[in-house]
């Protein structure tokens, strides 16, 4: 028996479509990026800017919070967690925005947050990405958008205070109207506005967040670095040294490792569209992901770059009824699409093995065999005012991993062409009568009251999933009889490892919505890896 769709309503931007509720998920790179750190230290600074809008520069608010360790060996690489960026538009920004876009009603916004990092005479930069859901836009008084997203690891290259000091911010904003109509979201739409800021003359200590004692000196014998990064040193370089200063300066310069998640409106990602290899059916979707893994062994965290993902949706059955309600359940089929390959893209991870030594892989996620996605669908018989929709899905992939590249301390070792997980990685499996063998198993839930939207994830709107994974030992690593199973075997393998998942909004390629698509119908929302 085929089911009818649901009668329970959908919130406004979520398309009409079956009542399946399936996800698709795949696990985060198994190398960690970061190394534990001591102690957190939470940085939280109010700052005054300046932002450039069409009626003129007008004041801003911005307030930034982070959690950074509170302090890091020489060397050692560390990733800001839980980054907020909070910006407060006055209401003459409102009506700018309005005057943009007569229609809109909400807006979509992401940030670019230059970061100054200095230690001692030395200095480099970041940008710290982040991105909001749909904010109203309101009648009257100011506009704030909080914005949320995961950013580069960076490393201190000698001992000193490493200072990290606010910059100049960048905020996309993309509007629309909340009952679904179609909206500009282009760069140069007219439906879309870019507002740069900059940090204002009185912002105090020039915009300083926060300082992270670097080695076990403490400070460096010149004391605390300056915020705007404007440290000099003793005295100018004599004739015919000032390119070797520059050198040994730059040998100096704090390390930033920019492999984070792009924010919603960067497009610096692979490309995720059917062709003529891969054409469309009634059913398609594409959608982007990223995620996190922890790797208990390296006690860090490890992130999976945006992949893309092409989903064919299954029809719902039902399972079974009863006075009160109907179960349905919906099989859907999932693949990475990487340049005609079902795999992710290449990645590369640094990290330090055995707490000491520092290693860099590059690594690639590859497929094994059919993504299957089970969703459980349990909905009243008759809906009425109170009553909740549930959706349960189980996700379950076979997937392997592999190593392509391998960095040892700098040097450079041969894993050759067949270095990989022995196995797929695994999960602890629910239903292993009916589903046997080695696989990843992810769960999400989602839950819908009566005309409510969904909280939790669905398939069209996206969101986190989660679950744990055992990564299996390493096989094949290594040439000219030099083996290097055990050496990736002993750094990460093993057993409880935690897994979020985060799916951005699909794109229906036979169904297409401005606010899901791009012109070339890839999807348009870029999600940000959670911790």
């Amino acid at each position: 028996m085929k089911a009818q769709g649901t009668a329970a309503p959908r919130p406004p931007r979520i398309r009409a479509r079956t009542t399946s509720i399936a996800a698709f998920v795949v696990l985060a790179a198994l190398i960690p990026t970061t190394a534990s750190a001591s102690g957190t230290q939470q940085a939280e600074a109010e700052l005054p800017y300046v932002c450039t809008l069409p009626s003129g520069g007008l004041p801003a608010t911005v307030r930034i919070s982070a959690d950074l360790p509170e302090r890091a060996d020489r060397g050692e690489t560390f990733t800001p967690d839980a980054v907020t960026t909070t910006v407060e538009l006055p209401a003459e920004a409102v009506a700018d925005l309005t005057a943009t876009a007569p229609d809109a009603t909400e807006v979509r916004a992401a940030t670019r947050l230059g970061i100054g990092l200095t230690q001692n005479a030395a200095t480099a930069a970041a940008t710290w990405r982040g991105g909001t859901g749909p904010v109203a836009l309101p009648a009257s008084g100011p506009l704030t958008l909080v914005s949320k997203g995961d950013v580069p690891s960076v490393a201190g290259q000698s001992d000193g205070d490493l200072a990290f000091s606010a910059g100049d911010l960048s905020i996309d904003l993309a509007l629309g109207a909340a009952d679904g109509a179609a909206t500009d979201t282009a760069a140069d739409a007219p439906g879309s506005l870019t507002v740069d800021c900059s940090l204002a003359d009185d912002a105090p200590d020039q915009g300083l967040l926060a300082t992270v004692p670097v080695g076990t000196g403490g400070p460096g014998a010149s004391g605390s670095p300056s915020p705007s990064g404007s440290a000099t040193a003793s005295g100018p370089p004599r004739d015919g040294q000032g390119g070797q200063a520059e050198e040994r300066q730059g040998e100096r310069s704090p390390k930033v490792l920019e492999d984070s998640p792009g924010a919603a409106a960067d497009r610096d990602v692979p490309p995720c569209r059917y062709d003529e290899q891969h054409p469309p059916a009634s059913q398609s979707l594409n959608a982007y992901i990223t995620g996190y893994t922890n790797v208990n062994k390296m006690k860090g965290a490890s992130y999976l770059p945006v992949s893309c993902m092409l989903i064919e949706q299954g029809i719902p059955e039902l399972v079974s009824i009863d006075a009160e309600s109907m179960v349905f359940n919906t099989v859907s089929y999932g693949n990475f699409h990487y340049r005609e390959r079902q795999e992710t893209p290449p990645f590369q991870s640094t990290f330090l093995t055995f707490d000491f030594v520092p290693v860099k892989a590059t690594m690639v996620l590859k497929q094994t065999g059919p993504v299957r996605i089970d969703s459980l669908l349990k909905t009243p018989l008759i809906p009425f005012e109170g009553s909740v929709t549930t959706m349960d899905t189980y996700i379950r992939a076979p997937l392997t991993l592999q190593v392509t590249a391998l960095e040892v301390n700098g040097t450079p070792l041969d894993v050759g062409s067949e270095c990989r997980t022995e196995t797929s990685l695994t999960s602890a499996e629910p239903d292993p009568a009916n589903f046997p063998g080695d696989h990843l198993v992810v769960f999400g839930r989602g839950e819908q009251v009566y005309g409510q939207v969904v909280v939790g994830y669905q398939l069209t709107s996206g969101g986190v999933l989660s679950g744990e994974v055992s990564i299996p030992a390493f096989t094949g690593c290594g040439t000219d009889g030099e083996d290097l199973d055990r050496l990736l075997t002993a750094s990460v393998s093993g057993p409880g490892n935690y897994i979020k998942q985060v799916q951005g909004q699909t794109c229906a390629v036979m169904n297409v919505n401005v606010q899901e698509c791009t012109e070339d119908l890839q999807p348009l929302e870029i999600p940000v890896a959670e911790r």
